[in-house]
């Protein structure tokens, strides 16, 4: 039981040479495709992707988004998830030449930053 918590906690040391190269090209074609968003998606708030993590296959990739600030990060994944389709298109163009198959995307809020900085209030009182 403990194993299968560790594999799951470090899932990233399992990934293979190229999961991780597949996943730094979308991270950051992601991150200039968020950037250039029209602000109806992004409502304003800052956008940084944090995190992809792509499937053994290729065919499915998690992104996991920071949105500062984070109080609009559950409006800003909504539109996210209506304009995949679009994001996925434009990653493909930028991609075309090293991939065969765009991976199909799925968007996270990534609230490292609001934990992290939850733990350090607790800590200081």
């Amino acid at each position: 039981m403990a194993a299968g918590f560790f594999f799951r906690f470090n899932d990233n040391v399992m990934d293979s040479t190229r999961q991780q190269k597949v996943a730094r090209l979308l991270q950051k074609d992601l991150g200039e495709i968020l950037q250039g968003m029209p602000r109806e998606v992004s409502l304003g708030a800052m956008l940084t992707v944090t995190v992809v993590r792509v499937s053994p296959d290729l065919s499915t990739a998690r992104v996991y988004v920071s949105v500062f600030p984070s109080e609009k990060g559950s409006q800003v994944l909504e539109n996210l998830q209506k304009a995949v389709g679009r994001i996925r298109m434009q990653c493909g163009q930028r991609v075309r030449h090293q991939l065969r198959i765009v991976p199909a995307l799925t968007f996270f809020i990534d609230d490292s930053l609001d934990y992290a900085d939850r733990i350090e209030s607790l800590l200081s009182e």
